[in-house]
């Protein structure tokens, strides 16, 4: 999850097969796990976040999220001995305020009801207590925090993205660590996730060589920890399905067909005003300028921004 900006623009840009140049190779497009699994989910939010760019309001969840992910951030900033529960939480409304002064609109969330902000905050804090109960941050140092990923496959597709955490063991075992701050999914809905997971272990097998020893979600909204171990198996189907994916969403942009996958997402979904399955008409596609890349990088919309500084 990370990215400079509130996950409400989309990442990707109206269709054309002109591509950009990565290493002098002309790539067909970008594709990150969020814009992977829009598409999944509901070509036509797909649409809607990257090639029409709607707005969207930035949600009290999706900024807890920004908020959190920021402390945890600066957390390993400090040295091993102050990264207490205490200090943490001293951070949170410095990480709020940064936020603020980033990205002024996500004051709307508070603008009609001000007395709302001291239990969102305090929501925040027990977060980050919760973070404290499953790991100890004394006792790790991360090799690499908030960094972007790519790779570039065999079929010029390029796999990009922004993993939370890289820790490296002494004997060179790598663990991607991903903070979530809503509740772990049911086993039934678990797969969006590790696909999330396994698209960032495929990038950094493709790009270290290494595949990495374990991919762990740490979901912050219930304390758990979830752990997945993967085998080259597993990245070279999660290549082939993100080839597929890429593959149908060239399809939908030549035929203009973007279609509604009614289901739960539309509970949370900002767009039902514009979605033929609630009645609405989407807007006139843009006029095709670029092709259907993700030049902004990874945007998590489950939880929104970590770049402040």
């Amino acid at each position: 999850m990370a990215s400079p900006s509130i996950p409400t623009d989309g990442e990707t840009s109206p269709a054309e097969r002109v591509s950009t140049k990565v290493d002098g190779v002309n790539v067909l497009g970008a594709i990150s796990p969020s814009r992977a699994g829009d598409f999944i989910a509901c070509p036509l939010l797909y649409r809607f976040r990257a090639i029409d760019r709607l707005p969207e309001p930035p949600s009290s969840d999706a900024v807890r999220g920004t908020v959190v992910h920021k402390v945890l951030e600066d957390l390993f900033d400090l040295p091993a001995t102050e990264r207490t529960v205490e200090r943490a939480r001293d951070m949170l409304l410095p990480a709020w305020q940064a936020l603020l002064e980033l990205e002024p609109r996500v004051a709307e969330l508070f603008v009609d009801d001000e007395a709302r902000l001291d239990p969102w905050l305090t929501s925040c804090r027990r977060v980050l207590d919760r973070y404290f109960t499953l790991e100890d941050p004394t006792r790790l140092e991360p090799a690499e925090r908030e960094v972007y990923v790519e790779a570039l496959l065999e079929s010029k597709l390029l796999l990009r993205g922004f993993i939370d955490r890289l820790d490296v063991s002494p004997d060179g075992l790598v663990r991607v660590v991903d903070y979530k701050t809503g509740r772990s999914p049911d086993p039934a809905f678990e797969a969006k996730a590790l696909f999330q997971m396994k698209f960032y272990a495929l990038v950094i097998w493709r790009t270290r060589g290494v595949v990495p020893a374990m991919l762990q979600l740490i979901y912050l909204g219930n304390a758990e920890l979830v752990r997945y171990i993967p085998e080259e198996a597993d990245l070279l189907a999660t290549e082939r399905k993100v080839v597929a994916v890429w593959e149908a969403i060239k399809r939908a942009e030549e035929a203009g067909d973007w279609r509604p996958n009614p289901g739960r997402i539309c509970d949370w979904c900002s767009h039902q005003a514009l979605c033929p399955a609630f009645g609405g008409t989407p807007p006139p596609l843009p006029e095709p300028t670029r092709s259907p890349v993700d030049p902004s990088g990874e945007v998590d919309t489950d939880e929104g921004i970590a770049a402040l500084g």
